[in-house]
């Protein structure tokens, strides 16, 4: 099928990486080669961890050593040999940062363009395209310096009024009578420590709360002393709340207000980039306008001094557009969106790239996208191809396998199971294969005729949150509920913005897990302290010792286990351990034993492995939920960096079961997982259902919408064309009757072959 010629082809032999087993395969370039398999077998760790990585390696050490130090770190992946490689463009699902100063026009060219619009089609004239640029000074808003919104605390929530310094009013932490912060403030002499603080006169408040840093005397000390809010500010609100302790990131939650900028009304920019206009419209209101709408503005405006970079910026809109993402606005903060819209955006940027020869590689591009629009991504897909780009795609979804041109899967199972080539040619012969994945293919869960009955009602009332349009609508309880919808139409806005906070209800979202090299998933899920517990009574020691974290770690790996080196102008080593070689606690730990086993020899042990060690308890409960959700095979002390998503998305759903009579809302359970493990995960909704839970589930999945006993489908379209319900009821009156794009692709879905035996349904 494809040329013999050794250049035409990714040469990989003795991939290690990870669980892989020594694999050797060609992957032909200038085509679109889709990587398969169940979740945890290895396709990751082929395509990203050794193909990608390898790639980016080589041209980062292109650069000098000095530059070399500037970037990250990056060792040669374990594999025998890598040969033919083009430069790789990764384009992932990793959220495009945290910055509020990004927004979906910065993190593409789209506001770059419309400055330049503005600052030459404009009236009046204002000056260059950075005067309209909110992150410099000449065109940001003086008062909240172009962030479109001011950050104040609220002072009820930071003191009481009604006590006096010796009464300990301040609720910050770290405040505390007699804590260092305290006695800086109330032996500062600047105050009386005994009058409420609601009696300060007004010029003392200010000093108080605002005062700019002045040396005082405390005791035989001289120290500087600054207002207790510009204090907190710098404390605070430099800070990502993820980062902090628990304690602090209540009270910042609690504390800190955010309100729209009274000066620009949350537009960024200054008053003179805020007055001008091209045909009628300021550069904020194209920001704020929805992107398809604003490709329709933009397609009217003629200008002979801006004509080439128009014609670039209708392109880049009607690629927004194309791609699913026109219910999105120009000023959207970048951390806001979700996985699948980032990698969407990322995505945009590429699509009039004049690179080619080019190796892209997506991680699941179809995450978060309805089968409606799921045909559009194909067809962004096979034109980065026909651009001359060798293209990498890791998917689960068969409508975009069946595009392929040629199809690797990686198996039989996950973890030590998998790693293995099963399979690797064209789609015809993957069919035929007898993989779990070519068998898999065809499958279909077909309509459930047996629906539940509800035990009650839980009604949303005039929700209005984004662009729903005063929705009303009843979510039956005890039954497993899928809300659908083309990507952007509502179904977060209509589900997290009204149930989120009410009692009984737990959501599983699709926000990161903050993982590092000492997160695992014993200590993600709590079941590491029921462990310790049981060695520190079978030896009758401290539980503490058995954690990498405290006592009992080894001294030189700090209880990691691997020893990093940092080499200054090269990259950065990982090195076993030589003093505990791995095991990550001291020799004293490693000889206290619990039935024969050490500590480091049971966080070595799979799921599996542990349930069978843990035969009852509080471990034996947690290790139940982890198979329930699929994940026998994972490592309980391997390192959370290490999980795919789809991995991380279930350890979730872990943590979140074992409770009844609970609302669950799961929003996209199907993210990461083969074709044979959603009918897996909907023996799993079954359960919490009949356990006497109710489940809503936010899914694009054909299979889940089948299952359900009932649907809320929200549309007709994205943005400002969504944000209504367009129908409820069971799945079977969607199909018999609904004239919806989700009835039109589920009607397609269950009319379709089925070639393996429906497990489910």
């Amino acid at each position: 099928m494809f040329p013999a010629d050794s250049h035409d082809v990714i040469q990989v032999r003795g991939a290690r990486e990870n669980n892989l087993a020594g694999v050797s395969l060609d992957i032909p370039k200038r085509r679109l080669t889709v990587f398969t398999g169940v979740s945890g077998s290895g396709k990751s760790s082929l395509v990203f961890d050794t193909v990608a990585a390898e790639s980016q390696r080589l041209i980062n050490e292109t650069y000098t050593a000095f530059v070399q130090n500037f970037m990250p770190s990056l060792g040669r992946p374990d594999v025998d040999a890598l040969q033919n490689l083009s430069a790789a463009i990764v384009v992932d699902q990793e959220r495009i940062g945290a910055n509020a100063r990004s927004t979906v026009g910065t993190a593409t060219d789209a506001h770059t363009m419309l400055r330049v619009l503005f600052s030459r089609a404009g009236t009046p004239y204002a000056g260059p395209p950075s005067v309209f640029s909110f992150n410099r000074a000449e065109g940001m808003c003086p008062l909240c310096e172009g962030l479109g919104r001011t950050t104040e605390f609220d002072l009820d929530e930071l003191v009481d009024r009604e006590k006096s310094l010796n009464q300990g009013p301040i609720k910050a932490p770290g405040y505390a009578i007699d804590s260092w912060p305290w006695q800086l403030i109330a032996r500062s002499g600047l105050f009386d420590p005994d009058l409420p603080l609601r009696d300060y006169p007004d010029e003392v408040w200010q000093r108080f709360l605002y005062q700019e840093p002045t040396k005082v005397r405390v005791g035989k000390s001289n120290l500087t002393f600054e207002g207790l809010v510009s204090k907190l500010k710098r404390q605070y609100l430099s800070k990502d709340p993820q980062s902090m302790q628990s304690h602090a990131r209540a009270f910042a939650e609690r504390a800190i207000r955010q309100d729209t900028c009274p000066e620009c009304r949350g537009v960024r920019l200054n008053a003179a980039a805020r007055a001008v206009t091209v045909d009628g419209r300021t550069i904020g209101e194209c920001s704020a306008m929805q992107i398809s709408d604003l490709a329709e503005f933009v397609a009217k405006v003629k200008h002979s001094g801006v004509g080439p970079m128009l014609d670039g910026l209708r392109q880049l809109l009607d690629s927004f557009v194309t791609i699913g993402l026109g219910y999105l606005s120009l000023d959207r903060e970048s951390s806001t969106l979700s996985g699948g819209e980032a990698q969407r955006v990322k995505l945009v940027r590429h699509l009039g790239s004049s690179l080619s020869d080019v190796t892209y590689v997506f991680d699941e591009p179809t995450v978060g996208l309805h089968p409606h629009d799921i045909q559009q991504m194909n067809d962004l897909l096979l034109q980065l191809r026909d651009k001359g780009n060798t293209v990498l795609v890791v998917e689960h979804k068969p409508e975009t396998i069946r595009i392929a041109d040629h199809v690797v899967d990686l198996g039989p199972g996950a973890g030590m199971a998998g790693g293995r080539l099963c399979y690797a040619g064209d789609v015809a012969g993957l069919k035929t294969s007898g993989t779990l994945t070519g068998q898999y293919l065809d499958h279909r869960v077909s309509v459930r005729d047996d629906v539940r009955r509800p035990s009650g009602q839980l009604a949303i009332t005039n929700a209005t949150l984004h662009n729903l349009r005063d929705v009303s609508v009843d979510v039956p309880l005890g039954v497993l509920t899928a809300v659908t919808g083309v990507a952007g139409s509502g179904k977060s806005s209509l589900i997290h913005g009204s149930l989120a906070g009410r009692d009984g209800v737990i959501i599983a979202g699709q926000e990161p897990i903050r993982g590092s090299r000492r997160s695992n998933p014993a200590t993600y899920t709590g079941l590491l302290d029921p462990i310790r517990a049981e060695f520190a009574k079978a030896n009758k020691v401290k539980p503490g010792l058995f954690s990498a974290n405290s006592v009992g770690a080894c001294p030189t790996c700090k209880g990691i286990g691997l020893v990093y080196t940092d080499l200054a102008m090269m990259a950065e080593v990982a090195s076993v351990c030589e003093d505990c070689n791995g095991a990550r606690f001291t020799a004293e730990v490693l000889g206290y034993r619990l039935r024969g086993k050490n500590i480091s020899e049971v966080l070595r042990m799979t799921v599996a492995e542990a349930r069978d060690f843990f035969p009852t308890g509080t471990a034996r409960k947690i290790l139940d939920r982890l198979a329930t959700v699929g994940l026998e095979y994972i490592g309980l002390g391997q390192p959370l960096t290490t999980l795919s998503g789809g991995e991380r998305q279930r350890l979730k759903l872990a943590i979140n079961m074992g409770r009844t009579g609970s609302i669950y809302i799961l929003d996209e359970p199907t993210t990461g997982l083969h074709l044979a493990d959603v009918d897996k995960l909907l023996g799993m909704l079954d359960h919490l259902v009949d356990e006497g839970n109710t489940v809503i589930v936010i899914e694009h999945h054909q299979a889940v919408m089948a299952h359900a006993d009932w649907l809320i489908d929200i549309g007709p379209g994205a943005g400002h064309a969504g944000g209504q319900v367009v129908f409820t009821g069971t799945p079977a009156d969607l199909v018999e009757s609904s004239p919806t794009v989700t009835a039109e692709h589920l009607r397609k879905y269950v009319s379709e072959p089925r070639e393996v035996g429906e497990l489910v349904g």
